[in-house]
Parts: C-alpha cells; sequence; structure tokens
C-alpha cells in the first residue's frame, strides 16, 4: 500500500473531515478525496462512506487505520535511526589496507576507534598494487593504498583521494656495514651491494627502477619478498640490504638494522586513502578517515 495515501487516511480519521485533513497536509481537499479513492482501489474494500455532507470511516477504514498506526510508526522510528546515521558516526566500515600501512596505522587507529560506541572497522590486509586499488574500492568503503611519488595519479573523476603520507624510502644496512656510520648514503655507494626488493610493480621496486634510470646504477636484486619483517631480517642477518619506508622500519636498538636516506635523491612512497566518489559523506567513512590522519600525524611529529 502507498504510504502517502496511509498518511492522508490517518490525517483524515484523526480531523473528522476532508476539509481539516487537507489544511494538515497543505493540499485541497480534492486532492484528499482523490488520495482516499485511490487507497480504496487499492485495498478493493469501501474505507469510508457517507455521512450527512460528508464521509466517515467505515468499519475497515477503522481497521486500516489501527495499522496505518504500527506502520508509519515503524516508518517514522527507522527515519529517525538512519538520522543518527547522517549526523553521527555509527555502523561498520569495510577497510582494506597494505601490510605495511597496517604495521604502522592500525594499532592506533582501532585504539581511537574505541572511543566510538556505535562505529566498528573491519579491516583486511591486501597485497595490493596501484593497478588493483579501483577494484578494492568495490568492496572496500577505504582502501589505504600506495604508490611511487612519481607514479601516475588515481582517476580522481571516479575516486576520491585523500592524502595521508609521504614515507621517504631510506636504506636498511646492517648495523656493522661499512657505511653505516655515514649520515646519508650515495646510490653510487652501493653499486656492489646485493638488494633485497619487492615484486615487480610494488612501489618500493618502482622507486628502485626509477632510480636506476635517474643514476644508471642497476641494483643487484638477489631476492624479492614482500613482507618487510621478513626484509629486515635477511638485512639484520647480512643477506642484502632493501629500501625500506622510513616510519615502518625497525630501527630500535637490538633490531640490527639502521636506515639511511639517500643523498641527493628523492625516494618516497605515497600513502593515500582511496574511497568512491562521495562515501566520506557518511559520518563513519569520514570519521575513520580523519582517525587516520590523526594517526599519521602522532607518528610523524
Amino acid at each position: 500500500m502507498d504510504l502517502g495515501r496511509l498518511r492522508t487516511l490517518r490525517e483524515f480519521a484523526d480531523r473528522g473531515s476532508v476539509t481539516a485533513a487537507a489544511r494538515a497536509l497543505h493540499c485541497t481537499p480534492s486532492a484528499i478525496s482523490q488520495q482516499l479513492r485511490a487507497l480504496q482501489a487499492e485495498v478493493g474494500i469501501a474505507l469510508t462512506e457517507p455521512a450527512g455532507r460528508g464521509l466517515r470511516l467505515t468499519d475497515a477504514g477503522r481497521a486500516l487505520v489501527a495499522r496505518a498506526d504500527d506502520v508509519l510508526a515503524a516508518l517514522d522510528r527507522a527515519e529517525a535511526e538512519l538520522a543518527t546515521y547522517r549526523s553521527a558516526p555509527r555502523g561498520r566500515v569495510r577497510i582494506a589496507i597494505f601490510q605495511s600501512a597496517g604495521l604502522m596505522l592500525l594499532p592506533g587507529l582501532l585504539r581511537r576507534i574505541e572511543q566510538y560506541d556505535n562505529l566498528e572497522v573491519d579491516v583486511r590486509d591486501v597485497d595490493m598494487v596501484p593497478p588493483q586499488v579501483p577494484g578494492l574500492v568495490a568492496d572496500y568503503d577505504v582502501v589505504v593504498a600506495h604508490r611511487d611519488e612519481h607514479a601516475p595519479e588515481f582517476d580522481t573523476e571516479r575516486l576520491d583521494v585523500v592524502p595521508l603520507l609521504r614515507e621517504p624510502l631510506d636504506v636498511a644496512l646492517p648495523v656493522g656495514h661499512r657505511l653505516a656510520r655515514n649520515r646519508r648514503v650515495g646510490l653510487a655507494d652501493l653499486a656492489d651491494e646485493r638488494w633485497i626488493s619487492v615484486d615487480h610493480g610494488f612501489p618500493v621496486d618502482d622507486v628502485l627502477r626509477s632510480l636506476t634510470v635517474r643514476t644508471g646504477v642497476r641494483p643487484q636484486i638477489v631476492q624479492r619478498i614482500n613482507d618487510f619483517r621478513i626484509t629486515e631480517r635477511l638485512v639484520a642477518a647480512g643477506h642484502g640490504i632493501a629500501l625500506m619506508p622510513r616510519y615502518t622500519m625497525d630501527t630500535r636498538r637490538g633490531s640490527g638494522l639502521v636506515g639511511r636516506p639517500l643523498a641527493g635523491i628523492r625516494a618516497a612512497r605515497l600513502v593515500e586513502v582511496v574511497c568512491r566518489t562521495g562515501a566520506a559523506n557518511r559520518p563513519a567513512v569520514a570519521t575513520v578517515i580523519d582517525e587516520l590522519r590523526a594517526e599519521v600525524a602522532a607518528l610523524t611529529t
């Protein structure tokens, strides 16, 4: 049954006349009469009957009004609940995040989300390359993606992109390395080193390839490992050196690693939030993005 017609029937029942119902609904009496006739045709039974110069409800009409009260009250409750979703962060937000960003950001992000009583996040770690990101956006509300800062930008005509972080890539060296005492290292100084990189197409490998083009120094890559925690252990054990994200790399005392910036070369990955256009209009999604930015600020200041 049409909800607008049910509202008209209830107004007629409450106010006792077509004219009074028309005033309440800001329309003409003829429009009210038309709505009542349409509802009667829809249900296939008389809901009103003549009473003097006006109309009154039949027994069937009174029964339908009682049920209309239940239906419209439920609708009002649903609209009120939806209004809270429009004004306050609540509900479940699905997040896809690449692994090293998860190491860096997830512990703090989840602590921040705990302050919101009605907000939940469902996180998946995804070993993603930039061309896969638009497909992930179809399945997740928020995708935390990365790319080489010299790589093409994501398509902002179909996607919303929020910058989170420019993360420099430093050279990870074992603590006993001949260059570990240097404040910076030149790529030429590392020409004879064995490198541990990542799979083709991932941002760190893109950076290494772009450095080759710019400097003419071709790194000797001996292993390709996507898990930075494994790479850290291999570097610490002397099996090679690597480019590692500065804020993700574990250089604490006892880790066996030191990180050194490259001299004269800007090498970094960009970490960005990518989502469907307009997704951040949902307070829940906007809150997750805001808390991701707050966590980045806390880690980098």
